[in-house]
């Protein structure tokens, strides 16, 4: 289970096109609410499902050793070299999962946009404002409030409670996160982060009881 949890393997996993892959419950919820959102004239798609822990590593140290941008709360780049080592990792799981700590490896959670509300020749951004009102996917945000429910989603990111940022599009699939959640432990983490090479480890490990209160437990509930 430690492996399922940290990202460390897939089997578990069923396919969704060529690019995607989701927990099977989740998979089969998801394609319901994918019709039912057509049937209201709404195009429902996935941006982002299944990310293994070395795919979460190279997001992670993309951004420590700077060669990915990291933003601010306010979705704006912030300079690194400014910032010492905890704050850049603070800055970092603003929007970005540490890497064994991502629900996005349980293959129940993901991140949801409309294809056909966006502008052309626009690049999809997965930032707040796009949900927003104004926002090209306002439009899915209202519907997937009234809807997702009923198929067993939620906003995990609904809230800004100190830790991760609002995430409008990020959607987790209730019934069978909710259970790996309750699994998921700090010493599993620890003892992946021990065994990796990702960036910042040792400040990372000394971090980890504030890191797993604030950024992993600390979630809007249903």
């Amino acid at each position: 289970m430690a492996l399922k949890l940290t990202g460390q393997v897939s089997e578990h996993l069923a396919p969704y096109g060529p690019y995607h892959w989701l927990e099977a419950n989740a998979l089969a919820a998801f394609l319901s609410m994918q019709q039912a959102a057509k049937n209201d004239g709404l195009e429902l798609d996935i941006a982002s499902s299944f990310r293994g822990f070395s795919r979460q590593q190279l997001i992670w140290d993309g951004k420590m050793s700077g060669k990915r941008p990291v933003l601010d709360c306010h979705s704006r780049p912030l300079d690194t070299a400014l910032l010492t080592p905890r704050d850049k990792i603070l800055a970092i799981l603003h929007w970005s999962a540490l890497p064994g700590a991502s629900r996005h490896h349980w293959g129940t959670d993901i991140d949801v946009y409309s294809p056909a509300l966006l502008p052309d020749n626009y690049q999809l951004q997965l930032v707040p404002s796009e949900y927003q009102l104004g926002g090209c996917q306002h439009p899915l945000a209202l519907w997937l409030e009234k809807n997702m429910a009923k198929f067993g989603f939620y906003l995990p990111y609904q809230k800004q409670l100190g830790g991760v940022a609002i995430e409008p599009w990020h959607l987790s699939y209730h019934p069978v996160a909710a259970r790996y959640q309750q699994m998921f432990t700090i010493d599993m983490l620890d003892s992946v982060l021990a065994q990796s090479s990702v960036l910042g480890k040792s400040t990372l490990r000394i971090m980890l009881p504030t890191i797993w209160q604030r950024f992993i437990t600390q979630i809007s509930t249903p």
